[in-house]
């Protein structure tokens, strides 16, 4: 394959292929080429090593595309390490199990030193040190020169670091288990033995790779030493001056440059620039394009060459004239111009690539892209933990050992594979009432006794298994208690099964489809790995768990649209498309900010001779020079994100200041021509998800007949009747009853009922005549309601303490009071004949006084409404007053003087308190009448908010009013209603 006459035949064989081509279907063709006129079997002797599963794929069928024939070996660097005949008969630690046997470790440690960590990050840190581990075996680290490194000024950090690391080093004797690191070197230094041994004739090729990892350089020098052995190396930069070469001799500050890589290759095969041929004579795609970016990104101590250089690029109009810019307001916004550039690419028949780090915007574009029902083919799945057997073990794991409010429980319910069998429509079912009841009456925690007592209340005969079921599983959680690993496994297992299953047999759909199948295999390969040493709390548990799910993958079983692919930013080297769209250029997403290190900084990663992150960098640099220089590519960042402002990446930074800074060679013009393209992308896909406009909703003030107008409302709804008139429409006309959050929650209304509960039961019960037995009493009470009521152990605390404050005053107001109360929290009604109405209500409390008078109490949990307001809008107590002037309370008889009193319940217990004698009772009474009367005009609308205690103060019907679409300024537009119907 390779003659040995020529000028190049005394050294390694070093070929390169430059940014921008088809690099599988380039390789194929050069093998064919160099195998012209030789036996076909000359092919099947060829054995080629490539980075990737992905390269190898592309490979094959860009051989099979050229015609029939043998196929070469085709090798993956890291397959070695699983071939037998090399690694022998030692059995490897899995990397899960590896993983697993560092968590025991730093779970001993951190039992003997609590302060190093918490325990819920055993799984993050054993990961980490595992991650280190590899990365010291693939450059030949020893963990002995941990003990040399240079700690001056961090001892006190050192010090703690060097207890987790050091529990590696016993992983790097002979005698403990290989790891897949391991056992991959173990295996090349069988191979690199064999070679020196006897050296294979054939021909040995390494493809693809770029030689940044110990292991996978230490191939490449093997190889480059054989009778026919070759490196063939993707994105070399032929148009690089030998000057800049030269200059990334200064150390690791060139680390991030794009060649660096093949520059330290080089050196490690002691050849220089001129000693790198290229494979063929194809050139590359875009010889002008490619000579723009290599100028883009020259060394920073170097670009003063921009000046010197850049009138040589000639007219860079050409060379940008397939380069499109797109520069969107938001991520959404790139998604979506981003789908209508990969569509408008399917449509012209064009293969499309997108290359993106970014995986949250990958997620976005396949969205987008489901509008025309375009499936990209994406390289790396779906995160597991996303998937919905993933989520389905994560919500289990973290319910284990807990006691579930209402809408973790409703969560579970209403996942797609809880209740995954047959019978899944009842559930549904079931599980929207029991969701109604909880938002209206609670229990804030159910349990099985409230469950059944739901249950008992359904007409439906599947309510009381479905309910016994549901009761058991949540008792069954809480259950779980801290124990060894694989136990809670298999508890998680069984109860993950149980929520599945339903009331039937089987395991429902959870380990079912491709989803499924990736989560039984996570879960099995954990219990195969767990080791019983591991005792872990539930909490620690659902964190582990977490940890294991997240590295898991699933890949689509539903055929996807092969004219899409969605690639990693590492694979820029396989694509082969017309179109490449490199998108996510913002500083932090490509290049990506470097993961924190726990265990050391910086220079000691550089004295270790460890990776820095400038090598990260570099290597990402790397991909974006070879993805720039496709054929046609799209370039796009947005503005900001999520959190704040956004930074074009370095990269483009550079090649946008670069074409800025050369008018005379129509750089800017080619710049704004870039970013025209891309505007017209961002405004056609705006176009497309622009929402349908419809008419902004005017206030609403709607008409129904008189016949339908409500003929009862209660007191309290009086007030709610001149202020929010649209709130009365709603409930009573339209029957809309707002629901309760989800979520039970502490707030002010539950702590109007609790303090509404204790003095009514305190009444209920009998005041005791001494001061301390009445306070002692109603503090048992308080005691006793909490417990009931409030689920919450902080907030029974805070209340209990803000009851005590006014324990003392309330019962002493109380006592001083004398009188008797002949009513509590009981409904009451009275018809008025003219005009025709029923006023309900049910007061607080009702006492009649030593004196004979009635008064009438209404706690208040905030601030008593003031003597103004109760003129114009709180009538509350002042229409009970005429209720008992009308014989409403049957208890007071007909009074013709009625005091009443709000009574704030704090510990000032300010009241505010007004004596109503007969003509106030009277006026009362004809102020009400006019009220409804007006009401019975046909031409009065139920206007709403229409006299709003303040601009922020809500309402239960704002959204169904559209409140937002007009302001309290807008005038009110009525509306005439049919009969029975509403808008």
């Amino acid at each position: 394959m390779f003659p040995e006459p020529g000028p190049h035949s005394s050294g390694p064989r070093l070929f390169g292929l430059p940014p921008g081509v088809d690099f599988p279907a380039r390789l194929a063709a050069g093998l064919q080429a160099r195998l012209m006129g030789q036996p076909p079997e000359a092919m099947a002797r060829v054995t080629v090593y490539l980075n990737s599963q992905r390269m190898r794929r592309r490979l094959r069928e860009a051989l099979l595309a050229r015609g029939a024939g043998f196929l070469p070996r085709l090798k993956l660097v890291s397959e070695p390490g699983n071939d037998p005949l090399l690694t022998g008969q030692v059995q490897g630690a899995s990397p899960l199990g590896r993983r697993l046997e560092l968590a025991v470790l730093i779970d001993r440690l951190l039992a003997a030193e609590p302060d190093l960590a918490p325990r819920h990050a055993l799984y993050d840190l054993a990961d980490s040190l595992a991650g280190l581990m590899d990365e010291m075996r693939a450059e030949e680290v020893d963990p002995a020169a941990l003990d040399t490194l240079d700690i001056e000024g961090h001892a006190a950090h050192w010090s703690r670091t060097r207890r987790f690391v050091s529990l590696i080093a016993q992983f790097f004797t002979e005698s403990a288990p290989p790891d897949s690191e391991a056992r991959l070197r173990m295996a090349l230094m069988a191979q690199i033995a064999a070679w020196e041994a006897a050296p294979t004739p054939d021909p040995v090729i390494i493809a693809g790779s770029t030689g940044s990892r110990g292991t996978s350089a230490l191939l490449m020098q093997a190889v480059a030493r054989l009778p026919q052995g070759a490196i063939l190396v993707p994105g070399f930069d032929f148009d690089q001056p030998d000057a800049v070469w030269a200059s990334l001799d200064d150390g690791t500050g060139q680390e991030d440059h794009p060649q660096y890589r093949y520059h330290r290759l080089m050196r490690m095969l002691g050849l220089s620039r001129r000693d790198i041929r290229e494979w063929d004579d194809q050139g590359a795609a875009d010889p002008a394009r490619n000579r723009l970016i290599s100028l883009a990104l020259r060394p920073a101590p170097v670009t003063d060459q921009w000046i010197a250089q850049g009138p040589e690029l000639g007219d860079l109009r050409a060379a940008t004239a397939r380069m499109t810019l797109i520069e969107a307001a938001s991520p959404r916004d790139e998604a979506q111009a981003i789908a209508l550039c990969l569509r408008e690419a399917v449509a012209l028949g064009k293969r499309a690539a997108l290359l993106t780090p970014d995986r949250d915007l990958t997620r976005q574009v396949t969205a987008a892209l489901d509008r025309w029902r375009l499936k990209p083919d994406d390289s790396a799945g779906e995160p597991l933990i996303h998937s919905p057997a993933g989520r389905m073990l994560r919500l289990i794991a973290r319910a284990m050992g807990k006691r579930l409010m209402a809408d973790e429980v409703l969560t579970i319910l209403k996942h797609p594979l809880c209740f995954s069998t047959d019978q899944r429509g009842p559930h549904l079912r079931l599980t929207h009432e029991l969701e109604l009841k909880l938002r209206r009456s609670g229990p804030a925690y159910p349990d099985l006794a409230s469950l059944q007592a739901w249950a008992a209340e359904q007409r439906d005969e599947f309510a009381a298994p479905w309910a016994e079921w549901l009761g058991g599983l949540l008792a069954a959680l809480e259950a779980c208690t801290p124990g060894p690993l694989p136990g809670l496994i298999a508890r998680h297992r069984s109860l993950a099964e149980a929520f599945a299953q339903g009331t039937g047999e089987g395991t429902g759909r959870l380990w079912q489809d491709a989803a499924g199948e990736a989560a039984f295999k996570v879960i099995e390969d954990l219990a195969s790995e767990a080791p019983e040493a591991l005792h872990l709390g539930t909490g620690d548990y659902a964190a582990l768990a977490d940890g294991v799910i997240n590295r898991g993958q699933v890949r689509s079983l539903i055929p996807a649209d092969e004219r899409i692919v969605i690639l990693g930013a590492q694979e820029a080297r396989v694509q082969g498309a017309d179109l490449v769209v490199l998108a996510g250029l913002t500083e932090g997403v490509w290049p990506a900010q470097p993961d924190p290190d726990p265990w050391l900084n910086r220079r000691m990663r550089m004295d270790l001779g460890l990776l820095l992150p400038e090598r990260r960098i570099g290597l990402s640099a790397h991909d974006f020079q070879m993805a720039v220089a496709a054929p046609e590519v799209v370039l796009s960042h947005a503005h900001r994100n999520a959190e704040a402002e956004t930074v074009p990446s370095r990269w483009l930074n550079r090649l946008m200041n670069l074409l800025d800074g050369l008018p005379d060679q129509g750089g800017r013009d080619a710049l704004s021509a870039m970013k025209a393209r891309g505007g017209r992308l961002i405004s056609d896909a705006g176009l497309v998800g622009a929402p349908i406009i419809s008419d902004r909703a005017p206030r609403p003030s709607p008409r129904p007949r008189v016949a339908d107008r409500p003929k009862t409302l209660s007191l309290t709804e009086i007030e709610k009747l001149i202020r929010d008139p649209y709130a009365i429409y709603a409930r009573h006309l339209l029957r809309l009853r707002p629901l309760m959050p989800l979520r039970p929650m502490a707030d002010a209304r539950l702590r109007g009922e609790i303090l509404h509960k204790v003095p009514e039961a305190l009444l209920r019960e009998g005041v005791p005549p001494l001061v301390t037995d009445a306070a002692a009493a109603l503090m048992r009470i308080t005691d006793r309601v909490l417990e009931e009521d409030v689920a919450w152990p902080a907030m029974r605390a805070i209340w209990r303490a803000r009851m005590a404050e006014l324990a003392v005053p309330f019962v002493q107001g109380l006592l001083a009071e004398g009188g008797q109360t002949v009513s509590l929290e009981q409904k009451y009604a009275v018809v008025l004949k003219d005009p025709g109405f029923t006023l309900v209500g049910k007061p607080d409390r009702i006492d009649v006084t030593e004196s004979g008078r009635i008064r009438i109490v209404d706690y208040k949990t905030g601030a008593p409404p003031s003597e103004k307001q109760q003129a114009a809008f709180a009538k509350q107590l002042h229409l009970a007053a005429v209720m008992a002037s009308l014989g409403g309370f049957p208890e007071a008889g007909f009074p013709d003087e009625v005091e009443i009193a709000y009574i704030r319940l704090a510990a000032d217990l300010k009241t505010i308190s007004a004596l109503l004698g007969p003509d106030d009772l009277h006026r009362l009474l004809e102020e009400f009448r006019r009220l409804i009367r007006a009401w019975e005009d046909p031409a009065r609308g139920y206007t709403a908010r229409q006299a709003m205690l303040g601009a922020r103060e809500r309402s239960d019907y704002d959204d169904l009013a559209r409140f937002g679409e007009w302001d309290i300024t807008e005038a009110a537009k009525p509306e005439d209603m049919p009969s029975g119907e509403g808008p």
